[in-house]
């Protein structure tokens, strides 16, 4: 008697599997049995069953082994048995690429493909295709043929689907059968038709004139298959965006008009094709809209998922046009199925208005702790876009998110919450405090070392702020006490920056710091030592250059701190910064490199592995090998290509300005485009404007076609007026010409000159003004020292909005924003944009932008730098 488990004894463990300690010698041997006579058709059933199980589990087979066990299985066709038969046919197709020979069953597989058992045509048919090669195709392509339209569903659509597979393996054979399948497309069978239109779209679909005429030909006469509908909209869906159509396209009204369809996967995937089209507007996803929003009431779950997943995906790019669905998605809120529920949440998140975020936030706590992790950062996710559209909303939302963070739950679930916090804090600044309290008692119990890092590099940087900053450290200091050694590191850190900013808690840092000097990790006692000493200074350019902005000192692992410490920090900040080697502040997007000093390394599990040379390190390199430019020094700044003719022409010409101390190298990069021409002493000559001068031309001696090849011009910048930084020069291509052979590409004799007018290039000041990172703008600020200041009012009256102002101050001068103020908040008529960067020779230069909104913008621009002439040669560019 065999017992049957129900569900509760299936799920307790009860029902296990049976095949789950198989081994693989074992079943071979039991595999000897196929040899017997006569045939147990159960107990070789049982055994081919455990081979594919195997087959499937990942268990590898030995060419050798596969072969004999395939040898043995094919006396099995000598029984008449169905099920046995057909479980030999898996068997093939699972054996197929590792035995040897399997070949030898091709007469008896094709004995049962033209049979009269139905039941073994369409599995026969699938088997020998699996083993068939190129060379044997030929052989079955009359009963091919014949299959695709055999009258028996199952046997017509085992060939078309065969027939699919094999079109990788022999296109112009399958190719052959396109009548045939034409056929099988007008069955009153669904599959068959649907497998039918499958393959003829892949015999044509890179040919999208014969795609179109399929697509015109079925969309007129119908067809029964709402599969068939699905894959029709698809490929449709397809040719509308490759050939870039319009919705006015017949292709599209097709598309809307499957809406109407009485299937309702048609109708989904209509509609579901609609709403993932590039460039619709809300009208035109209405119809969509509308079906969607009646499948959320409906019966079926899976409708109910479908339709509510697809809005969610709607609401991120068109949430006006699905708010006429909030009231459908507010009932799916109490869903059973918490998936369809988390999602009609999040999408009601995207959609709803500020009066509704209170509701919507009790009734996500309801469910909240029933859902999967994965969910819930979707949930996460919605509420942080949300933030971000109400902002006065910030508080409701970071209470939930508390609330959130004491839950249960794995790391990304929990590192979701924390930047949807941290986001909240930088983009409100009202809400700092509860968003630093919250995320304070988090770290007290957070296993995560990644996100405790994380919230200590916050707590150092907001704490210090805030108005009451000395509650803070109690929360760090117990890092430094329970925690493992990179949380205790960061600790030492964070703990720094409050004592750099809050004299008030200057002495009581010093304190802890005397304890971290004790801890028992090297890293940890050799950050306390460093900034213990630096701190011990009260030097406020001190503070800025090595614990604000001095990320380089304290967050590189490569760099030996023990070394540093034992510098003589008590001297003027100049000879500091010599004696630690630090003096050029990493660059934006500039990989930190080991820094090389006198004292022992540090040990060697500490040093990460050496970065790869930068784009500007192979530019420095390649021009130093160079004899006309190896006296000009480091390569300062390497500027993107800029595209001096258009693409289509015969010379197509890019340039790449490369800036030094006193000069700067033109890079011309020059592909000819013509194969019946040779170019040899390829130059660019330049005009100036102003007071540049034009050094040296190094030529290329030879433009093969379709080879690009560079030349050079080497300019010396103005030394007369340092101010004039700004510069248009008229370049003109000019070569040495060669008629050649298009074949042979062989030049003749004689050639002569011409030349090839390019387009103007510019030199502008971000040409000069290398990117560099400010954490902390407001030390930055001091630490550069008014000595050096000017201010500067300015009207850009062409400019409409401030969040087109800012981007076009950066990307004119070419400097990087600090602290998110290149984010402009909504509805505000003023912000200002801290800038940061480096000016040719070295030296320091800060802007502080005031930007006001009325008849245009207005500008109020603030310089400092540790040159005079550096910030004259900003205030003049910008005027």
């Amino acid at each position: 008697m065999i017992k049957k488990f129900d569900k509760k004894d299936e799920e307790s463990g009860s029902g296990s599997n049976p095949f789950q300690h198989l081994e693989k010698s074992a079943v071979l041997q039991e595999a000897r049995i196929f040899n017997e006579t006569p045939i147990n058709p159960r107990r070789c059933l049982h055994i081919l069953t455990k081979i594919i199980y195997l087959l499937n589990q990942g268990e590898h087979f030995g060419t050798m082994e596969a072969t004999e066990a395939f040898f043995a299985m094919t006396r099995l066709f000598q029984s008449n048995d169905q099920t046995l038969r057909r479980m030999c046919y898996l068997t093939i197709k699972e054996m197929a690429n590792i035995s040897e020979d399997v070949i030898i069953v091709t007469s008896s597989l094709t004995k049962d493909m033209t049979g009269k058992e139905d039941v073994y045509r369409g599995p026969a048919i699938r088997a020998l295709c699996r083993i068939t090669d190129t060379t044997m195709l030929q052989a079955i392509e009359r009963y091919m043929k014949q299959a695709i339209v055999d009258k028996v569903p199952s046997v017509s659509s085992s060939a078309l689907v065969s027939s699919l597979h094999m079109v990788k393996m022999s296109y112009d054979v399958v190719k052959r059968w396109v009548n045939e399948a034409q056929e099988a497309a007008s069955s009153d069978n669904i599959m068959v038709q649907y497998h039918a239109l499958g393959l003829l779209y892949h015999l044509r679909k890179n040919d999208r004139l014969a795609v179109s005429k399929m697509l015109n030909k079925f969309t007129k006469s119908g067809l029964k298959s709402p599969f068939a509908y699905c894959m029709l909209i698809r490929i449709a869906s397809k040719l509308l965006e490759e050939t870039e159509a319009g919705h006015d396209s017949p292709l599209f009204d097709f598309i809307e008009s499957c809406l109407r369809n009485k299937h309702e996967m048609v109708v989904y995937e209509a509609a579901s094709a609609i709403v993932h089209m590039p460039n619709c507007t809300a009208r035109e996803l209405a119809p969509a809209v509308s079906v969607l929003q009646l499948f959320c009431s409906s019966p079926k779950a899976a409708l109910r998922y479908a339709a509510v997943r697809t809005l969610n995906k709607v609401a991120m790019k068109h949430p006006s046009a699905v708010t006429a669905c909030n009231l459908d998605l507010e009932n799916l809120i109490t869903d059973s199925n918490r998936s369809i529920a988390t999602l009609a949440i999040t999408t009601l998140l995207k959609t709803g208005s500020e009066s509704s975020v209170d509701r919507l936030m009790k009734q996500i706590s309801s469910f909240v702790s029933e859902i999967s992790d994965e969910f819930k950062v979707v949930v996460v996710q919605a509420i942080s876009a949300l933030c971000q559209k109400y902002p006065r909303k910030h508080s409701v939302m970071m209470n939930f998110l508390s609330n959130m963070l004491r839950d249960d739950g794995g790391f990304e679930y929990k590192r979701a919450i924390v930047d949807c916090i941290i986001s909240i804090i930088e983009e409100n600044p009202e809400s700092k405090e509860t968003g630093l309290a919250h995320l304070c008692e988090f770290i007290e119990d957070c296993e995560h070392t990644v996100l405790a890092t994380k919230i200590l590099h916050l707590l150092g940087k907001e704490g210090p702020r805030t108005p009451s900053p000395s509650k803070y450290i109690r929360f760090i200091f117990n890092r430094v006490v329970l925690e493992s050694e990179a949380v205790r590191a960061a600790a030492v850190s964070a703990l720094a920056k409050f004592g750099a900013q809050n004299d008030d808690l200057l002495p009581s840092v010093l304190v802890l710091m005397q304890r971290c000097m004790m801890d028992s990790d090297d890293e940890v006692r050799d950050r306390a030592t460093f900034y213990m000493n630096v701190l011990q200074q009260k030097q406020k350019a001190l503070n800025a250059a090595y614990i604000f902005n001095g990320e380089n000192t304290h967050c590189a692992p490569s760099l030996n701190l023990r070394a540093l410490v034992c510098v003589d920090i008590s001297g003027p900040i100049q000879e500091v910064r010599l004696c630690l080697s630090v003096s050029s502040v990493p660059l934006a997007n500039t990989p930190i490199t080991e820094q090389k000093t006198e004292f022992a390394p540090v040990a060697t599990s500490k040093l990460p592995e050496k970065p790869g040379p930068t784009r500007q390190d192979i530019y420095q390199e390649q021009l130093a090998a160079i004899p006309e430019f190896q006296g000009l020094g480091s390569l300062f700044k390497t500027s993107e290509a800029v595209q001096l003719t258009e693409a289509e022409t015969e010379y197509v010409v890019r340039c790449v300005k490369h800036t030094f101390a006193r000069h700067m190298v033109f890079q011309f990069d020059c592909t000819n485009t013509l194969n019946d021409q040779l170019l040899q002493k390829v130059m660019v000559q330049m005009e100036p404007s102003e007071a540049y001068e034009v050094l040296h031309y190094v030529p290329a001696a030879n433009l093969p076609y379709s080879q690009p090849g560079s030349c050079y011009s080497l300019v010396r910048l103005p030394e007369d007026d340092p101010t004039a930084v700004s510069c248009t020069f008229s370049c003109t291509l000019k070569y040495l010409v060669k008629d050649c052979d298009p074949n042979t590409g062989e030049p003749d004799d004689d050639g002569y000159d011409d030349e090839y007018v390019l387009e103007d290039l510019e030199v502008t000041v971000a040409d000069h003004i290398q990117k560099v990172l400010k954490p902390n703008f407001a030390a930055a600020w001091d630490e550069v020292g008014g000595d050096f200041e000017k201010e500067e009012t300015f009207a850009l009256a062409s400019v409409r909005t401030l969040d087109e102002a800012v981007g076009n101050i950066i990307s004119f001068l070419g400097m990087q924003p600090c602290e998110r103020s290149d984010k402009v908040p909504e509805n505000k008529n003023s912000h200002i944009l801290f800038l940061a960067g480096v000016f040719r020779g070295g030296h320091d230069v800060l802007v502080r932008s005031r930007l006001a909104l009325a008849d245009g913008v207005t500008m109020q621009v603030t310089v400092r730098s540790s040159d005079e002439t550096v910030v004259d040669i900003i205030l003049a560019s910008v005027g």
